[in-house]
């Protein structure tokens, strides 16, 4: 639900604090009267946003989840002010966040999931083989567009399959960004060779992928040994070359230790963007890995043709700054719903 200015902040205050009373909240945002708190709680209650205990003077607030993963948070005014203005920002890695990356998609969520995915399933050997060239060739480029897209590329669409199917760079354009697009297909392909040895993806292939999607980049191959910044944000990455591979070693136990592919590959993407591992190239990544792991179950990759760049950095920042995955879990199934919808179809 879209939420007032004051209900926004409210529910920041509760969330942040964890519990707190109605004067706890007059007490802490300025210029709100008892009434005034009084009647957007009542709201955030209604919307089950927050739950309550307690009776009379003595209700205590909560925030209302069942996983701090999911936490609602509305984007449009968290976003509206700038990131040093923003309140609640975790700016360091919290390792408490793999407790509850296998829980993140609901049963409604994983219904969607799985009946798409059966659909694409049953009719993919009903193609031929032509088509299903056709197809893949189609959906490689547009993931090789819209990942590099993501990362600032400025090719269009036709550019990169120009790029592609015939070699011919775009010009106007800087070499960086062919290598980047030629990358994207490079490593898609040593995907789609032999996709099932990404059922559980160790160590070795997670760096395997990265050196692929960066060759030829400037961007040095394995774990990162220095810190690193990211545009628009207080969050700080791991800076400790020990923690990143402890983090590292941990999301692999994770991912092996989720049953559910549409988990594990959820999971994935949300974390080696948060880790941030490598000195760059981390999102690319990302996007591949989740990719492998969908790929390695005999599930359509996504394309992410038709997310804004906005949207998705927008979710992956909220996951950053208040590791909040709602916004990302969204985009992530609409994106997988989406390419059931418009991939390996006659």
């Amino acid at each position: 639900m879209p939420l007032s200015y004051r209900q926004h902040q409210i529910l920041q205050f509760i969330q942040i604090h964890g519990r707190a009373t109605n004067r706890d909240v007059v007490g802490g945002i300025s210029g709100m009267s008892r009434a005034t708190v009084a009647r957007n709680v009542s709201t955030l209650f209604q919307h089950k946003l927050i739950r309550k205990t307690g009776k009379g003077r003595s209700v205590v607030y909560e925030p209302n989840y069942r996983n701090p993963l999911t936490r609602y948070i509305d984007t449009a005014h968290y976003f509206s002010v700038g990131p040093d203005e923003r309140l609640g920002v975790k700016q360091h890695f919290d390792f408490d966040v793999f407790r509850y990356l296998g829980e993140i998609l609901d049963r409604d969520d994983h219904t969607r999931l799985r009946r798409a995915g059966r659909d694409y399933q049953v009719r993919i050997p009903k193609l031929s083989p032509t088509i299903q060239r056709r197809e893949r060739e189609r959906h490689t480029i547009e993931f090789s567009w819209k990942s590099s897209q993501i990362e600032g590329n400025t090719y269009s669409l036709l550019d990169t399959e120009t790029l592609l199917k015939e070699s011919q760079e775009a010009p106007g354009h800087t070499r960086e960004e062919a290598i980047m697009i030629l990358n994207q297909k490079k490593a898609l392909d040593y995907i789609y060779k032999k996709p099932e040895v990404f059922q559980r993806p160790t160590l070795h292939q997670i760096r395997s992928i990265h050196e692929v999607a960066t060759k030829d980049l400037g961007i040095k191959s394995g774990f990162r040994q220095r810190p690193v910044g990211i545009t628009g944000t207080r969050y700080h990455p791991l800076d400790n070359e020990h923690q990143i591979h402890d983090a590292m070693e941990k999301l692999v136990r994770t991912l092996k230790s989720i049953a559910d592919p549409f988990s594990r590959a959820l999971a994935s993407i949300l974390m080696i963007s948060y880790i941030q591992p490598f000195e760059d190239g981390n999102k690319r990544t990302a996007r591949l890995l989740g990719n492998a792991i969908l790929a390695s179950e005999n599930y359509c990759m996504l394309s992410y043709r038709n997310v804004f760049v906005s949207q998705y950095k927008e979710a992956t920042m909220l996951f950053y700054e208040q590791n909040s995955a709602l916004l990302f879990k969204e985009l992530f199934v609409e994106q997988f719903l989406f390419a059931c919808d418009n991939y390996f179809r006659a």
